[in-house]
């Protein structure tokens, strides 16, 4: 029997630690089987080519919010095409339901971890004594039992790709908006058992580790050990960790403060600052530790941090999120990531439908479209606000000039009037590129904040000339002979003018 594992990753440079945790775990048949990797930019019809040159008897796909919809379309064509092939779902968008992405052509669906269940389900087939239910419900495999997946990282994997790795599986944490809140029980591997696959990877080549944990700072003691691993090795190399914002104990910022530039990235869930909404969705909330732990990230560390705040939540205001908001910029020059609430299937946030007025898209990523609090227009103007706010703020292409935009007054006031007006400009939120953003911005501060032309040019230039080898842009070269370069490989900006 022929077994091919696949699925779409969101961009090239993302790597499937779930096909490897399946294909680890396939005992006998794993010689029977392959993983081909795709992402959601290729053809659907391209993907099914490849994948039937292989004339698979078993197709096993994992199915994500990004990739449903062409997953939908890859087991059409597969099933028009070699209908005999077996086809088998599983993954996050296909453990709970409702399944609002129609998946009637596919054959058996896995819900829960597939770790073990695939290869079963697959044992079966083979014997012709497939389960009879279509719907394979699976409780949580214990981890001890699972081989680990990491050898199966190709030496392309590794020069090209993340590394995906994990100590633990599940959250303690109840947010209502969170697949992790399913599953409340935190499971952890033999951390020496991990530590000494991820010594193999390093030896392999590589650098680039991205943790999957929900939490990687609950438990101390493994924290501790992961970034002494880290620590221990000569940079450059690459972390990056999903943590909570109210823990962390003087032995983690102690090691935190030792990684350098570039090395350590932490992706804190703040959400909301509201303390009334925070518990509308049942989320903890503890400002003053928040303040003291982003506050130190920012000032006595070198770690990147990437703060996430969503639009939408039941009882949440636009007037609350800018408060938000505000705060925040206010706190750390760091990433914010502004993101549109969604209702996963399986998740406790339908309870607040009635109350606040909660209107979904039933068509992934299953975004909200309105609320009692926000208008549809309101949501398609915060669509468009965080998109405009990725390209500026985020992209780190314009830090000295984008906060022109706001000055001392409020942050979100300000590029909410900033994003209404690109969007009049520009009718589109994509390809927009650098040069026409640059000017766009440059037209907005001088024309519309009527700020001085000449200060405007000073910060665009230190911006936009940062990289050497750039050209001068056509609407900065009217001010290019006011400036001199600081040094001489014409990294370093310019000066304002002499005299």
């Amino acid at each position: 029997m022929k077994i091919i594992l696949t699925t779409l990753n969101s961009r090239f440079t993302h790597s499937s630690i779930g096909l490897r945790y399946i294909y680890a775990n396939m005992q006998e048949l794993r010689e029977s089987s392959q993983i081909l990797e795709f992402s959601i930019n290729d053809a659907v019809q391209t993907i099914a080519e490849e994948i039937l040159a292989f004339s698979p008897d078993v197709l096993g796909i994992g199915v994500y919010i990004w990739n449903a919809t062409q997953v939908r379309e890859l087991i059409h064509v597969i099933k028009k095409v070699s209908p005999k092939t077996t086809i088998v779902l599983g993954g996050p968008e296909v453990t709970y339901q409702p399944f609002r992405v129609n998946f009637d052509d596919a054959d058996f669906i896995i819900q829960g971890e597939g770790d073990l269940a695939f290869y079963d389900l697959c044992k079966n087939i083979l014997q012709e004594s497939p389960p009879r239910e279509r719907v394979v419900k699976m409780t949580a495999p214990a981890l001890k039992e699972l081989e680990l997946p990491y050898k199966y990282y190709t030496d392309d994997d590794i020069k090209n790709r993340y590394v995906y790795v994990e100590v633990s599986r599940g959250c303690p944490f109840e947010c209502e908006f969170c697949l992790s809140s399913m599953d409340e029980k935190v499971r952890a591997f033999d951390l020496d058992e991990v530590l000494e696959e991820f010594g193999k990877l390093w030896e392999r080549g590589a650098r680039n580790f991205k943790f999957v944990d929900r939490t990687f700072n609950l438990n101390m003691r493994t924290a501790n050990k992961i970034l002494d691993f880290f620590l221990e090795k000569e940079p450059p190399y690459f972390a990056h960790f999903e943590v909570i914002p109210d823990h962390f104990p003087d032995s983690i910022k102690e090691k935190i403060a030792l990684f350098p530039d570039g090395a350590l990235q932490l992706e804190i869930g703040i959400q909301t600052l509201n303390p009334v909404v925070a518990k509308n969705v049942s989320r903890i909330l503890k400002l003053d530790k928040i303040n003291e732990n982003v506050s130190f990230l920012e000032n006595q560390t070198h770690a990147h941090i990437h703060l996430d705040l969503i639009v939408g939540l039941p009882g949440e205001s636009l007037e609350s999120f800018g408060a938000n908001l505000d705060a925040l910029v206010g706190l750390s020059s760091c990433e914010i990531q502004i993101g549109i609430l969604k209702k996963l299937s399986g998740t406790h946030i339908s309870r607040h439908d009635k109350e606040f007025g909660m209107v979904y898209s039933d068509i992934p990523p299953y975004d909200i479209l309105k609320n009692s609090a926000l208008s549809f227009n309101d949501v398609q103007i915060m669509k468009r606000f965080a998109r405009f706010w990725d390209l500026t703020y985020n992209s780190g292409n314009f830090k000295k000039s984008v906060v022109l935009i706001w000055g001392d007054e409020s942050v979100y006031e300000n590029f909410y009037g900033f994003g209404l007006w690109t969007y009049e400009q520009t009718s589109s939120t994509w390809k927009i590129s650098l040069q026409r953003l640059g000017e766009l911005l440059f037209t907005y501060l001088t024309s519309v904040k009527k700020l001085d032309a000449h200060e405007v040019a000073v910060a665009m230039f230190e911006d936009m000339m940062k990289l050497k080898g750039r050209a001068v842009p056509s609407y900065l070269k009217p001010y290019s002979k006011e400036f001199v370069i600081k040094a001489k490989d014409g990294t370093s900006g310019f000066n304002k003018r002499q005299g």
